[in-house]
């Protein structure tokens, strides 16, 4: 046989992720595999590995993309979260897998991009293709909105284990967004900012035009904020963001009750789990409610975490990358396979 490209040296199952969207780079710890995770990208809001939102994965080491680029090391999937990366790594030899975490009109909406969804999502499948590149995501509306509605999703996953037990001796509700003004139409902010009015939140996370609003200062300072609050919010447009993210199954994970406007993807149970109203002063008084009533906030958590385990559970999601990871290495292999042929031609 031909090869394009002289053979890398096996790393018993190593893989390569690029460094953001730790609290989701964090999950692979679970498949139980050594990581190397490329740092000092631009582009970031934090070029090192942010320990406000993770602690480093076991079994991980960080690493610049010029080291990699350069090293024999072979891997047994390359992980991107985005084209950029991809485009960086497209002369690498080896498995690629893009994991979609956004909608593409809300990535669209948030960058003021004059861009055609349409022309965009076959440019994007016609990339994919010439580069063997497999795609999923992290919902199922997040691989509909690119275009990939038949790939099967790496669903996100919280583990109650890993919480603290609840209090909610702190009657507040909590909230936990990085860049909320960017993302004002996706997060439904405006409809947060009417049903909220006068109730007392708490704010977390990157949001500089905020005065005194900051993210938490490792993840053992979030598990204890979780675990002091009475309720979380989470407000998404339902064609734009699902209706729960990292932070929403981290906090019913941790034993709080979620509240939020009506959508499709909810994993909130009226009245079991949380309150979904579209109606700012309804949603406000279900608020109150549990401000002022600590043991439903109790009961209603509990609930939560029952739904945390059961729907988001770090099996689901350890299955969704294990099939990806799989698909990304057929591809690869067919590529070579056809590459060699060519050459032998």
């Amino acid at each position: 046989m031909i090869c394009a490209t002289p053979p890398r040296k096996s790393t018993h199952g190593r893989l390569l992720v690029f460094n953001c969207h730790e609290a989701w780079v964090y999950q692979l710890r679970l498949l139980e595999r050594p990581l190397d995770i490329v740092v000092g990208l631009p582009g970031r809001h934090t070029r090192a590995w942010d320990l406000a939102m993770r602690p480093a994965p076991p079994n991980s080491r960080f690493v610049q993309l010029a080291e990699v680029m350069a090293s024999p090391r072979a891997y047994d999937c390359i992980i991107a979260h985005n084209l950029t990366d991809l485009l960086d790594v497209r002369t690498l030899v080896g498995p690629k897998l893009f994991v979609i975490h956004l909608t593409l009109d809300g990535m669209i909406l948030e960058q003021n991009a004059q861009t055609d969804a349409g022309e965009f999502r076959r440019a994007v499948k016609q990339f994919t293709e010439a580069s063997a590149a497999h795609v999923t995501a992290v919902s199922r509306l997040k691989a509909e909105s690119w275009g990939f509605a038949g790939e099967k999703t790496a669903p996100l996953s919280a583990d109650p284990l890993n919480y603290l037990p609840w209090r909610g001796d702190i009657a507040k509700g909590l909230r936990i967004s990085n860049f909320i003004l960017r993302r004002r139409r996706t997060l439904h902010w405006d409809f947060h900012q009417q049903a909220f009015a006068g109730v007392p939140v708490t704010l977390v996370g990157h949001n500089p035009e905020f005065p005194g609003v900051a993210a938490s200062r490792n993840w053992e300072d979030l598990k204890e904020t979780l675990c002091r609050h009475r309720f979380f919010i989470h407000t998404a447009d339902p064609q734009l963001e699902d209706g729960y993210n990292v932070a929403t199954l981290e906090a019913m994970a941790a034993g709080l009750p979620v509240l939020g406007n009506f959508h499709p993807t909810s994993p909130v149970i009226q009245g079991v789990n949380g309150f979904l109203f579209d109606d700012p002063a309804k949603l406000k008084l279900a608020a109150l409610r549990l401000l002022g009533d600590r043991e439903l906030a109790r009961e209603m958590g509990s609930a939560a975490q029952q739904t945390a385990a059961q729907r988001f559970s770090g099996e689901a999601f350890c299955s969704g990358m294990r099939d990806a990871i799989e698909q990304a290495q057929k591809k690869f292999s067919a590529k070579q396979r056809a590459d060699s042929v060519t050459l032998a031609n």
